[in-house]
């Protein structure tokens, strides 16, 4: 697993995210700024388009909406918001939190297909930050052991013990009724390494 790439010590704000380059890719979590993956790997870039599309395909003409990185999510409209993150997959079901700028809110539930350089940040960092703001479902898909992680908030508004099952088979998504995924509709060109 990778080291997450942090800009500096500072604390930063969605006033001074909206001033970082254009072709640089950065979340800010909890005032801290982490880089991004430059470019995914085929393997999860694959699994990413097979999740949008399954998703895409039964969230039609319904209520909630799915939306992939790079799409802003902040929890808060304030200019000193300090943690603006990138999900890979989200679905929102409150129209309202969505702006030209991306979401403004919770999301109802959040899928991170994991990097090697971003792994820890995903596990750890966003799992706590997604606890905190109350995400509902938040998903961990690692395209290389072919592991899925769930975690669900429990009637505490914490996340419970992890879920973990093989990819395969379909899934249901609890915090999105009426959605699964099929993970034997997904065939990667390369075999994940």
């Amino acid at each position: 697993m990778g080291t997450p790439i942090r800009k500096d010590d500072r604390h930063y704000t969605y006033a001074d995210y909206l001033k970082f380059p254009e072709d640089e890719r950065w979340e800010i979590i909890d005032g801290v700024a982490y880089g991004m993956s430059p470019s995914p790997s085929d393997a999860h870039q694959s699994l990413s388009a097979e999740i949008l599309a399954q998703v895409h395909a039964q969230l039609r003409g319904k209520q909630c909406h799915v939306r992939a990185a790079p799409f802003d999510v902040r929890f808060n409209s304030a200019d000193t918001s300090d943690s603006i993150v990138q999900p890979d997959l989200l679905v929102v079901c409150d129209r309202s939190k969505i702006t030209p700028a991306g979401l403004i809110g919770t999301p109802d539930w959040v899928v991170e297909i994991l990097s090697p350089s971003t792994a820890s940040t995903d596990q750890i960092t966003k799992r706590a930050l997604y606890e905190r703001y109350g995400v509902p479902e938040y998903w961990l898909v690692h395209p290389v052991d072919r592991i899925l992680t769930i975690y669900r908030l429990d009637a505490g508004a914490r996340y419970g013990a992890a879920d973990i099952r093989e990819l395969g088979g379909q899934t249901e998504v609890a915090a999105v009724p009426g959605l699964e995924i099929d993970w034997d509709l997904w065939e990667p060109l390369f075999e994940p390494s």
